[in-house]
């Protein structure tokens, strides 16, 4: 293809001024989108503050995420799936399940530079402050100029939704996300509209991100990015000055899908680069239980928005309540509602090129907010709509597509084609954005408090999943959730006596086994690690099985060694304990003495999804080598 010969091949070009601009000027030389990085300093505030906002309703949980998350480095594993301490120390395979990429870069804060778990996890929210206002401001200065991207940027960052999710909900993994979304739209946009290589490897990486850091909005996202990458692919069929209808529609269809290939080759390229994570999560989900995500509390039917709530100035703290009275806010914002509504009126007419995004933003940004609402509830329980509605858990997680949508429109009052870019445009760009600023004051706060289950460490982690219910995951074996285990006593017992709390130094339960070794079963552990047990046995009778205080789940490996820290020479079955209601893991062992290890292994998913990975990796750089080269070549001739 010819942008494979020439990167710098264009495509069709914009009609606008304010394209020209964009493709022209030099994103880190433009001083607005430094200016916009620059005004997130407000929303980065209370981050910091002294203290910890322990209340939010996720903090805690991404505080505990990472600290799992070091356990396992501090192993030498750099992408754990296995997280040995939550259900009260049982295990849980978390991130096999759950993007890892926020606590990756928090690991390595904490890892390397020395942070605190709960500075390095402060830290992630900045970056994904200031991520996303910089991310924002590039999608919307490539079509609609330096002005309108700033306004963008700015109701993006200070959006009361994207506020909730970091000030009253304290999710990381969704405040990340919002640094993706943008770039996703943005890639694949350039990839249409300048096609050449790096959109296509944007447009890969960009997708790949959003999967690696929530692959629950990557579901709710991906509906609009189809939506765009196909609105932005007919909007550009046409030569200039020639419409659509003039062209025959064999013509228009080739040029529809031609259009359409390189970011879909890109975004299929980001499925290929996150596949290490997503394909063993989507093939591996049913050895987990579901239930616990979807009932009880996260059952969405209770978490509906009322339509007075999206215009409530209402702004608190707490966790969202059945009805209409809850304690936090659900607002669209008043101010990005009348920009956008403003500049859909104002810019139908001057800004034809750009209609038909304008209606895909209208559109996804109305219907996915009419989803959150109690009028929506009749297609949550259709059988297959409502099974990717109900991906979001509650309702109003939706609104994270509504607000992108939003953002993107409020700007449109600034674009070149609306307004002339004089010192009374300067005056106007200076008022709205002191406008959005200040319409966002009230709501920029947060809760500081002490941690009430104590300092960061593994009791404090067993009273916070006591107290609340939480990280209390259970594989598909298990037939009734634990709420205690003897690994949470000992931590306790430690903790209160003034001792170090350090991990229990074996998982193996000697209370089924018989401590004389003249007439019963014996077994010493030997060695512990988070993700592996070596443990020395003796056995006089047949029949007899060494039972685990670990949750089975597939990955889990056992093994006859030929003698202390030897080499396997036979792999031992791993049988799910049938009685009581644990599915703990179980391995009988031969009669006599032999060293048994127990080690946490890839399975062919994640082998798979990993070689997929690499594999594409190889085939992005392997082009950007090959095109660089080429145009070295060029050059020289």
């Amino acid at each position: 293809m010819r942008f494979l010969a020439d990167e710098e091949a264009q495509g069709t070009e914009e009609s606008s001024g304010a394209a020209s601009e964009a493709a022209a000027a030099n994103l880190w030389r433009d001083p607005l989108f430094w200016l916009a990085a620059a005004l997130t300093i407000f929303a980065v505030a209370p981050f910091l503050l002294p203290g910890y906002f322990w209340g939010a309703n996720d903090a805690r949980h991404h505080v505990y995420f990472l600290f799992e998350y070091d356990r396992v480095v501090q192993d030498g594993i750099w992408w754990p799936r296995w997280s040995p301490d939550f259900a009260f120390g049982y295990g849980y395979p978390f991130f096999n399940i759950y993007g890892l990429f926020s606590h990756f870069l928090a690991e390595l804060l904490l890892h390397f530079l020395g942070f605190s778990h709960t500075a390095a996890i402060e830290a992630i929210f900045v970056v994904s402050i200031v991520g996303s206002a910089a991310a924002m401001y590039a999608f919307v200065r490539s079509w609609g100029g330096r002005q309108a991207a700033l306004i963008a940027s700015l109701v993006y960052v200070y959006a009361p939704y994207h506020l909730l999710n970091l000030y009253v909900r304290g999710n990381l993994a969704e405040s990340m996300a919002f640094v993706w979304l943008p770039l996703c739209l943005w890639t694949v946009r350039q990839a249409i509209v300048r096609p050449s290589f790096r959109w296509v490897a944007g447009a890969a990486v960009s997708y790949a991100g959003l999967m690696l850091t929530s692959n629950l909005v990557i579901v709710l996202f991906t509906p609009l990015l189809g939506l765009y990458l196909l609105t932005v692919a007919y909007a550009h069929v046409a030569p200039d000055g020639v419409s659509v209808r003039g062209l025959p529609a064999k013509i228009w269809l080739m040029r529809w899908v031609r259009a359409a290939v390189l970011p879909v080759v890109g975004l299929v390229a980001g499925l290929g680069l996150s596949a290490i994570f997503w394909l063993p999560m989507l093939l591996e989900r049913q050895y987990v239980r579901v239930d616990q995500w979807f009932d009880g509390r996260y059952n969405f039917r209770g978490n509906f928005v009322h339509f007075f709530q999206l215009f409530s100035p209402r702004w608190g703290f707490g966790v969202s309540a059945v009805g209409p009275d809850d304690p936090i806010g659900f607002q669209l914002g008043v101010i990005p509602l009348i920009l956008a509504v403003l500049g859909v009126m104002l810019a139908w007419r001057p800004a034809r090129r750009l209609r038909w995004e304008i209606v895909c933003f209208v559109l996804a940004g109305g219907a996915t907010a009419f989803l959150t609402l109690q009028a929506a509830a009749p297609l949550w329980e259709l059988p297959v709509l409502g099974a990717v509605l109900g991906f979001a858990q509650f309702p109003w997680r939706w609104f994270s597509v509504a607000t992108l949508c939003l953002a993107a429109l409020a700007g449109l009052p600034m674009l070149p084609d609306v307004h002339s870019s004089d010192r009374r445009s300067l005056l106007a760009l200076a008022a709205v954005a002191g406008l959005v600023l200040l319409g966002s004051y009230p709501l920029l706060r947060v809760e500081i408090t002490e941690p009430a289950e104590g300092p960061v460490g593994l009791a404090a982690l067993m009273r916070f999943q006591q107290s609340s219910d939480e990280m209390t995951g259970s594989t598909a074996w298990v037939k009734e959730i634990p709420t205690w285990s003897p690994m949470a006593d000992e931590y306790i017992s430690k903790d209160r006596a003034g001792e170090p709390v350090t991990p229990v130094a074996s998982m193996v339960d000697y209370t089924t086994l018989n401590y004389h070794r003249e007439t019963g079963f014996v077994v010493n552990s030997e060695a512990r690690t988070s993700v592996m047990e070596e443990a020395w046995y003796w056995s006089p009778l047949e029949g007899r099985r060494i039972v685990y205080n670990q949750f089975y789940y597939p990955g889990w490996r056992a093994y006859l060694l030929d003698g202390p820290g030897g080499e396997p020479v036979q792999e031992l079955e791993i049988v799910p304990e049938e009685e009581g209601t644990l599915g703990r893991m179980t391995v009988p062992v031969p009669v006599g003495e032999g060293y048994v290890l127990l080690r946490f292994e890839d399975t062919t998913p994640r082998i798979a999804g990993r070689w997929i990975s690499w594999a594409t990796a190889a085939v992005l750089i392997g082009a950007g080598a090959w095109l660089a080269w080429s145009r070295r070549r060029g050059a020289r001739r």
